[in-house]
């Protein structure tokens, strides 16, 4: 059994980590308590942007546009959103996990990673990082999407990438966050269609200027649009899982120094009575 001084110092450095603990608790949930605003009262907006171009494009036809056709590059590009910091859980492990078995090659994607945490892991993994953005999880804003979108397209329009998708956690609720794989390029009307299966049923529509113009115009927009949306759906899982996180943190803390404190009155009780079994054998002697 431990000593009283082991027992003793232990449940000090224990009691520390949950000090930690607690606080980071408390800041991850006045963090979630504001990004959960914003992701809620953003999400709307790009829920209907995307519905928005999805039925616009299934009323269009057939369009010859860039946008709307595959790349001459085999290679998928991939934008990998997650944290610049741990202790949040699964949160970052989720993310590439989901990209791992996303069923392409390693060597055909190419990653656009927004977060340390995901560089690093994917990295050692050897997935190619075409470019990471750490800074822009600290505090996402649009412009800070539409630079990424603009490089994406670009790399798109030039033949660098076939594909791209967005890998980010979505948003559910305080302790539900859902890793998800979206598509946003090449736009597939026929994929788009609404689920009822109403495209068909839809007049054509017109465009003023020409189809092209109009889709060189809208998509970059919607690129942005679900890139920011990612963007502040991510960070309000961060906090969530890291509030979980450090909730369980706390609670197992609390129980291993219960734990050690009973420990602690045991090796106590033990020390006393070993004192009281010498003296009385003491004075039993000298009797």
């Amino acid at each position: 059994m431990a000593s009283m001084r082991e027992i003793k110092r232990r449940r000090g450095s224990i009691q520390s980590t949950q000090q930690i603990t607690k606080a980071m608790k408390l800041v991850s949930t006045v963090k979630l308590q504001k990004a959960r605003q914003r992701a809620e009262n953003s999400k709307p907006y790009f829920q209907y942007m995307y519905k928005t171009m999805t039925s616009m494009l299934a009323q269009a036809g057939e369009i010859n546009h860039p946008y709307l056709k595959s790349g001459n590059s085999d290679k998928v590009g991939i934008v990998a959103i997650t944290s610049n910091r741990g202790l949040a859980g699964g949160y970052n492990a989720n993310i590439a996990r989901l990209i791992q078995s996303s069923g392409f090659e390693k060597e055909k994607v190419r990653l656009y990673t927004v977060g340390n945490k995901g560089a690093e892991t994917l990295a050692r993994k050897g997935y190619e990082i075409a470019v990471d953005y750490p800074e822009v999880i600290e505090d996402p804003t649009f412009e800070d999407a539409r630079q990424i979108g603009t490089r994406l397209l670009s790399d798109f329009s030039n033949g660098e990438i076939g594909e791209i998708y967005i890998a980010y956690t979505e948003f559910k609720n305080t302790v539900s966050h859902v890793p998800k794989l979206m598509k946003l390029l090449p736009i597939d009307p026929a994929e788009m269609q609404t689920e009822e299966g109403e495209a068909g049923q839809l007049t054509l529509m017109n465009f003023e200027p020409s189809e092209e113009e109009a889709i060189g115009l809208l998509i970059p927009k919607y690129v942005t649009s679900i890139l920011y949306g990612a963007f502040v759906e991510a960070v309000a899982s961060e906090n969530g899982a890291r509030m979980q996180a450090m909730d369980s943190a706390t609670n197992n803390a609390e129980e291993i120094i219960n734990d050690l404190e009973l420990k602690y009155n045991r090796a106590r009780q033990g020390a006393i009575t070993q004192e009281l079994t010498e003296i009385i054998a003491g004075a039993d002697a000298i009797g």
